[in-house]
């Protein structure tokens, strides 16, 4: 079993750069119909690819691709030429799917009912059914950490970007990110004796090292 588990996406794991974004964004702002459209197309692939590693592939993952590029529309004015367009608009869709995430939470929860995904499950290979229910467990540890720990961990193991990079989606330094990305592989590995389809993760896992590096202050913020 692979450290990374994720769903099928396209080939790429890094943000979407196709330029600085500038004279794109300049055009939506003029108000050119094709400039958005252009925008939407060059994005839309990255931005679902994140959605469904933040949400672990919610039924919501439409809806959340739409409002994101909602977002994107309504926020082009605050756009700063000196930005690169792919990182700001992962920004706006880590945002979406934190407040979509904050929002749940705060609904009332029922028991579930009979649910169709354990007849479905019955047509699956045993391979792709045993590929799902690591999925689904990776999932349920990843939704048992604070949002901070989870997001970086998301952002870092499923979707490969680097402390720096995530420092900038998030808006948090190197380090803090390197610290909630150390408590989140902490908090990880105790749980993964629990969830015993995803008892070769712990042995894929990277070992954990302090994420401050030589003489630095140790760094205490809660992750």
């Amino acid at each position: 079993m692979e450290a990374r588990l994720e769903p099928p996406a396209p080939e790429s794991a890094t943000l979407s750069v196709v330029s600085d974004g500038s004279d794109l964004v300049a055009r939506c702002r003029a108000g050119e119909p094709a400039a958005f459209r252009q925008l939407f197309r060059e994005h839309r692939t990255s931005v679902t690819r994140l959605i469904h590693r933040m949400t672990g592939g919610s039924q919501d993952l439409e809806d959340l691709v739409q409002e994101t590029f909602v977002q994107v529309h309504r926020s082009l004015g605050n756009f700063r030429r000196e930005a690169q367009l792919g990182t700001w608009i992962y920004r706006i869709a880590i945002n979406v799917v934190l407040m979509h995430r904050r929002a749940l939470r705060s609904r009332p929860s029922f028991a579930p009912g009979p649910s169709d995904a354990r007849l479905d499950e019955e047509d699956l290979p045993d391979e792709l059914l045993a590929r799902r229910r690591r999925v689904a467990a990776l999932y349920r540890l990843l939704d048992g950490m604070s949002e901070k720990k989870r997001t970086v961990y998301v952002l870092h193991e499923l979707e490969g970007l680097s402390p720096a990079a995530i420092s900038k989606l998030v808006g948090a330094p190197v380090l803090t990110v390197r610290t909630r990305l150390f408590y989140a592989r902490r908090s990880l590995l105790a749980e993964l004796a629990d969830e015993p389809s995803l008892a070769a993760l712990a042995d894929a896992l990277p070992p954990l090292s302090d994420p401050a590096p030589a003489g630095a202050e140790p760094h205490k913020e809660p992750a």
